[in-house]
């Protein structure tokens, strides 16, 4: 683990390293104590309220499925039990420990939020991650901290799973999720084969590809595949690639990312090809990570939401100051503003670059797309064909001339609490028991399921609207345990009547 602390260079701040930092097991230890009595003191979790529900054949059912471990699934997951929705599994196709996208395709050093997020904390103080981090360093080191290094962003959101007993189910893989008489029937793959889960809720808390996949434009040849081509998304070998020359479409924060990780990996040659003719300067996003846009968003109407999106959606992020000099810094690193590409082919084991406008294409030995994730409500890959059925954008609003946008009209139209939205009313109305808590909900939330900010909000908005809605369906139960209710509460004083039972 590497401790990270502030310099300045040109009057920008990078990270640079010291020296080797250890955890404190004393430490971390005092601290648990500390959170156990926050939690106690709080009276989380709150006891088990929800009916018992088996399906007509007997099968037990859990309330709440979520798939994906990382920093929403936690959160998510969490926020329910504190609530007293305890009959919850949390489901990761990653080994523990892996989960997110910190140790796999996010190729950055540092997390690019400050320091000084909380985390998916929900309020307790000492579940954020200073709080973490100077019990396991020391407060001197939380000072000379400059931003989160990604291994250490895990290794808080472990110690979030272990301290908060989270019922993680790793190497889990979610094949399909279907309608099944009221209730969802999750097919999953495990390293004992395949198997099938019921439940009455299922949260996708998948990422930022998890509502509809990776961006690849469509004049990459997907012949390309997978021997000399990949997105930044996907496991790249870069040993294979030492001593290459390295195609890098787009200029976002990923593509710097990789062509740092390239070129400190041992390729030879780095070209990123960017259409623009300068990059973007300013991060409206970051502009936009306030609590009036986390808690408003939402109560916005459709055309107020969807002209937001568009402006912050068309204004694009530049990539960071310091990822941009972790690339710089490295021989060999070539970027080629104005040079948009129109097609990217095979030739032999080559890759062929055409830039617009330029008569001999430019040859690599690989090509790394990093154009992003795309959004389709038709493309949630859990759903398979049943994704097809969910309300999108474009079936719910239709923006004026100048704010068309028709790849944000693929992004899925969802209610208050994350849930789906049939496309055809009355045609599968189960859709509504699956609440998407990713990257695709940005149009209709903002951006409280994307990025660290807002992920308190987006777990506590999704947890109330599953109590609210469990708590309408097992009205009958609840109503029942309630009539049967029978503490005595003046046993033991003058005016205690011993209840007379009813005829």
């Amino acid at each position: 683990m590497t401790r990270y602390v502030e310099t300045v260079v040109d009057q920008h701040h990078i990270p640079a390293r010291d020296h080797d930092l250890h955890p404190s097991k004393v430490g971390l230890l005092d601290h648990e104590e500390r959170v156990a009595r926050d939690l106690e003191m709080l009276g989380y979790p709150a006891a088990n309220w929800p009916a018992e529900v088996r399906s007509p054949e007997g099968e037990p059912v859990t309330d709440v499925v979520v798939v994906g471990a990382g920093m929403n699934g936690i959160a998510a997951a969490a926020a329910l039990i504190f609530k007293g929705v305890r009959n919850v599994r949390v489901l990761d196709r990653n080994p523990a420990g892996r989960e997110g996208p910190w140790l796999s395709f996010a190729r950055m050093d540092t997390l690019r939020s400050p320091k000084s997020l909380p985390g998916p904390a929900l309020g307790v103080p000492s579940l954020t991650f200073r709080a973490w981090y100077e019990a396991a360093f020391g407060k001197d080191a939380w000072e000379d901290l400059y931003k989160i290094p990604n291994a250490v962003w895990v290794g808080y959101l472990t110690w979030l799973q272990r301290v908060l007993s989270l019922p993680v189910e790793h190497k889990t893989v979610v094949r399909e999720i279907a309608p099944a008489a009221g209730l969802l029937r999750i097919e999953i793959e495990t390293q004992r084969g395949l198997d099938t889960r019921l439940a009455r809720r299922v949260v996708l808390a998948t990422g930022r590809g998890g509502a509809g996949g990776d961006r690849i434009p469509e004049f990459a040849d997907r012949a390309l595949w997978p021997d000399l081509a990949a997105h930044t998304n996907e496991a790249i070998d870069f040993v294979r690639l030492r001593g290459k020359s390295i195609a890098i479409l787009g200029g976002g924060a990923s593509a710097w990312d990789n062509a740092a990780t390239a070129l400190e990996q041992g390729a030879a040659r780095v070209d990123m090809y960017v259409r623009r003719r300068t990059l973007p300067q300013i991060n409206k996003g970051r502009g936009s990570a306030s609590p009036g846009y986390f808690y408003g968003w939402g109560s916005l109407d459709d055309a107020e939401r969807w002209s937001l999106f568009v402006y912050l959606n068309d204004a694009q992020a530049p990539p960071p100051h310091e990822t941009v000099r972790r690339a710089m810094h490295q021989k060999g690193f070539n970027i080629h503003l104005g040079k948009p590409v129109e097609a990217a082919a095979r030739t032999g084991q080559r890759v062929l670059v055409h830039i617009l406008g330029e008569d001999i294409p430019r040859e690599h030995d690989f090509l790394i797309v990093g154009t992003g994730f795309h959004v389709d409500a038709a493309a949630i890959p859990e759903l398979g064909a049943w994704s097809r059925s969910v309300a999108r954008w474009r079936d719910r609003y239709a923006p004026p001339g100048n704010l068309q946008r028709p790849d944000l009209g693929d992004f899925p139209y969802l209610g208050p609490g994350f849930e789906l939205i049939e496309r055809n009313p009355g045609q599968h109305p189960e859709l509504s028991q699956i609440h998407l808590v990713n990257h695709g909900a940005a149009l209709s939330h903002g951006a409280i399921a994307s990025d660290i900010p807002g992920v308190n909000i987006a777990a506590e908005r999704l947890a109330t609207a599953i109590v609210s809605s469990l708590f309408r369906e097992d009205l009958k139960a609840i109503r029942h345990n309630l009539e049967q209710y029978d503490e005595p509460e003046l046993e033991g004083t003058p005016f205690f009547v011993r209840a007379v039972p009813r005829d």
